[in-house]
């Protein structure tokens, strides 16, 4: 029995290669993190994998890390680690959450954990970012694509005179593996001037001076005088100060807020492209970066990149005069059209033409005086907005017209200088204009411009419509680039630029409205998790720059054209049989609006487990009305999407649509429980109800069927349910019966209970006396044993004592008969020689004796003593 009781374990089985022995990589499947470091000390780069040999990821991820290793296996050393085994080291010394877990070292620099996807291209990119954390820039043209890039770039200016390498490079150095360890994406890239004159370019002189471009804002020169130059400053700086116009999005598959934390700041466009990190060139991603640039650009007129237009200039030398100048007048030439500042006002309702919108689009742009000077582009400031503003009320008379397709403007002086003065403009929206503002055809020609008597008048050109609608009204002022420039600072609708590599998240856009049988993986989607809608972008459309911003500004229009995109149900199989209507995002309107009868509607979720205790009732309500006046459907609001007014938070929820009057929904009261009365009552109630047109002899006729229907339906159910009461007291009777008889039964087996209680008394009472007197005579047993032993012992020391007597008896008669043998002896010797000297005999004789005496007395005293013992 103690045998059973312990744990019996098999000892867990010896870890065997994960790592094929052909594999470039080392593979130390028993967890040998002691010899790991070791092998780290020779080797400048060395990639970790820790992996456990059950993990599911960790078998996917071993193809990739080998694909890596076979190409970077001469520069980095791989190494695999089994941190699962109990007996290994890093089994005892590591504790990780999750495998694989992925440690870049460089030289003595790191652990650089890899969060990224498992897949060989980012693996290797990242691999690469840590080999080469430094680009080097020795040239102009270098300069201007490390500038160009989309992603934050930080410069460092150091002079290689010194040996072995100018101060404060190590700390630059070091603050490059800093991003990459806080950052594993990569996204601030760091670059090393070696040419003074380049330097120069980018406003760099000393040597370990430090610049963070910005395509947008202005870009900044590291405070040495403020921070202390070390390499945890210097990262924490760029990562603070950089400008993310567009983001890259990699969820790693597991639980996790990424997307919700991202989608929470905002509108947000999210771009699925397909991406290959190790690729050259990116078309595309260069094309998706050009609009952001534009449309974060709020500040076109300090020249968001000058350093880049001039730069390209190859054949002038560098910052020429002439290049400046050159800019500058485009920007005079282009002030007008390029970057007005609009706002949105509402004009007052003095007229009930439906059709005509009391929206005004009011632009205001600087225009030059008598003052013959240059002319910047200006800053919108909300002075100049407030002015206009004011202009525009004194002068709202003049601009309101019922239809109107012109722009009419006023000029007013400038509060700072009073040669010069503004222009604000304002057009009236058409309903229907709305409608077709996505098409190639217009309904409006280029629109006369009108001006109003206050200010002087102006040319033409200076007079400019909102900027959504500039393609459509002024063709001919259409500059490619310049439609989205800085939209996100001039509308409420800012959207936030995000990207997902298609290869590796096309479930997402998929689930976004996205087509399964696309052979090309590029989709565009706008999510707005607070007006809770989002809009796809067509894919039969190329997604390519132009299409981008028709996009972005189709979603920033006040009265956006965007269909909202409903995601339908597509498990949903439709059976005619069936007395419950299945209704979907694409059925929705037909089934509930464009339905001829009453329609009562239970929006349900796969989740709720009170929505299927309810289905019994909604089916045997579906059998009880009449199908040609009714229609009992439902909708699972976890598969599909409704129009915002007929949305609802909480299930289950009922609606009843009334016929013709499907606009007048009623909501079911919650308070009242879900059952077929009530819900029979509410129906009824409503369904009942007196429209508000007066009704003629046919709608009485059918109202009056319609209740005949009813109460026939009714007295039906009446029978029913009469009949069902008569078998229901037929039931009560048999069951009573039942009843008295089990009762009878129970007082029986009650009598017998106490029969049965009380002999066990008694048989309890006799086994506590046979208890007691069974110990009783055990206990006697036991003091009679002790005694028989005591004898058995007693007798078994006398029969010793007896057999040890026997023997000295023995030994004695033997001594006694010696003794008589040795004086017969003496006496014949005696006799036969005479002549001996008798002294000499005598003291012989007595000597003989004692002799023997002294045996005597010693065998004597030795049986005494044995029999003492």
């Amino acid at each position: 029995s103690c045998s059973r009781a312990k744990d019996v374990t098999m000892p867990a089985k010896l870890p065997v290669n994960f790592f094929s022995t052909r594999s470039p990589v080392i593979d130390l499947f028993r967890g040998q993190l002691d010899y790991a470091d070791h092998l780290r000390q020779d080797s400048e780069i060395v990639l970790y994998f820790f992996y456990a040999p059950w993990c599911g990821q960790s078998i996917a991820a071993r193809e990739e890390i080998e694909h890596v290793a076979s190409r970077l296996s001469g520069q980095v050393l791989f190494v695999a680690v089994n941190c699962w085994w109990n007996q290994g080291k890093c089994r005892k010394q590591k504790h990780f959450f999750y495998f694989p877990v992925i440690h870049l070292y460089h030289r003595s620099f790191g652990p650089i954990e890899y969060k990224g996807p498992m897949s060989a291209v980012y693996i290797e990119k990242f691999v690469r970012r840590v080999m080469t954390p430094l680009l080097y820039i020795s040239s102009r043209s270098k300069l201007l694509d490390f500038l160009s890039n989309y992603e934050p770039g930080v410069l460092g200016y150091f002079e290689f005179n010194a040996s072995p390498q100018p101060p404060g490079y190590l700390t630059f150095f070091t603050s490059a593996l800093h991003s990459l360890k806080k950052d594993y994406l990569g996204t601030i890239r760091f670059g090393v001037i070696t040419d003074k004159r380049v330097a120069e370019e980018i406003s760099l002189v000393h040597s370990g001076s430090v610049y963070l471009h910005r395509h947008v804002n202005t870009s900044l020169i590291y405070p040495n005088d403020v921070m202390n130059y070390t390499a945890e400053n210097i990262c924490k700086w760029a990562l603070e100060n950089r400008e993310m116009l567009i983001r890259w999005l990699r969820p790693h598959g597991g639980k996790s807020l990424l997307l919700n934390n991202e989608l929470k700041k905002g509108p947000a466009l999210l771009i699925f492209i397909p991406y290959n990190p190790l690729a050259e060139i990116h078309p595309l991603l260069d094309e998706i970066t050009k609009v952001a640039l534009e449309y974060h650009n709020c500040n076109k007129s300090q020249a968001a990149e000058p350093d880049l237009q001039h730069l390209g200039d190859t054949d002038s030398p560098a910052f020429d005069s002439s290049v400046p100048d050159a800019h500058l007048k485009l920007s005079e030439t282009f002030s007008i059209t390029k970057y007005p500042c609009c706002n949105t006002v509402v004009l007052p309702q003095w007229h009930s033409i439906s059709r005509t919108h009391n929206v005004c689009e009011l632009c205001i742009n600087q225009t030059l005086g008598v003052k013959p000077n240059k002319v910047h582009v200006p800053h919108c400031n909300f002075l100049e907005i407030e002015a206009a503003l004011d202009s525009f009320y004194l002068q709202e008379h003049t601009f309101f017209q019922v239809i109107s397709n012109t722009i009419e403007c006023s000029n007013f002086l400038s509060f700072y200088s009073p040669f010069s003065y503004y222009t604000a403009c304002c057009r009236t929206v058409n309903r229907h204009f709305l409608s077709f503002i996505s098409s190639e055809k217009t309904i409006f020609q280029t629109p006369k411009v009108a001006f109003s008597s206050h200010g002087k008048k102006d040319n033409t050109q200076h007079s400019i419509p909102h900027i959504e609608d500039r393609n459509c009204f002024i063709p001919d002022l259409h500059i490619s680039g310049t439609n989205i420039t800085g939209l996100s600072c001039r509308t409420n609708k800012t959207l936030n630029l995000y990207l997902l590599d298609s290869n590796l998240f096309w479930i997402y856009a998929e689930r976004l409205g996205a087509s399964r049988s696309t052979h090309l993986k590029e989709f565009a989607a706008i999510v707005d998790l607070k007006e809770e809608v989002h809009y796809v972008l067509d894919q039969n459309q190329s997604l390519v720059g132009s299409t981008l911003e028709n996009f972005i500004k189709n979603f920033s229009i006040l009265y956006s054209p965007l269909k909202r995109h409903l995601v339908d149900d597509p498990l949903v199989h439709f059976h005619e049989q069936r007395v419950i209507t299945e209704v979907t995002t694409n059925t929705f309107h037909d089934t509930v609006f464009l339905n001829e009868k009453n329609v009562l509607l239970l929006y349900y979720a796969q989740w709720c487990g009170f929505c299927a205790s309810l289905n019994h009732i909604f089916i045997e309500l579906a059998r009880l009305l009449p199908p040609d006046n009714f229609t009992v459907a439902r909708i699972d609001i976890t598969r599909n999407d409704l129009p915002w007014e007929f949305m609802t938070d909480r299930v289950p929820t009922i609606l009843f649509f009334p016929h013709q009057r499907k606009e007048q929904s009623v909501k079911f009261p919650e308070d009242f429980s879900v059952n077929l009365p009530n819900l029979l009552k509410f129906i009824l109630h409503y369904s009942s109800l007196s429209s508000s047109e007066p009704c003629t002899k046919e709608c009485l006729h059918e109202e009056a069927v319609l209740q005949q229907g009813h109460i026939s339906h009714l007295e039906r159910e009446i029978q029913k349910l009469r009949s069902e009461i008569g078998a229901l007291h037929q039931a009560h009777d048999q069951l009573e019966a039942q009843l008295s008889e089990a009762r009878r039964e129970e007082h029986k087996l009650q009598q017998q209970k106490h029969t049965l209680e009380k002999q066990h008394k008694t048989l309890q009472l006799h086994s506590e006396q046979l208890q007691a007197t069974y110990d009783q005579k055990n206990q006697e047993l036991l003091e009679m044993a002790e005694k028989l032993q005591e004898l058995a012992d007693a007798s078994e020391n006398l029969l010793k004592e007896n057999t040890l007597l026997r023997i000295l008896v023995a030994s004695r008669e033997g001594k006694l008969q010696s003794k008589d043998e040795i004086k017969e002896s003496l006496q014949s010797e005696q006799t036969l020689s005479e002549d001996n000297d008798v002294s000499v005999s005598t003291a012989t004789a007595t000597v003989e004796e004692k002799r023997i005496d002294n045996i005597d007395t010693i065998e004597t005293d030795h049986s005494s003593g044995n029999r003492t013992e």
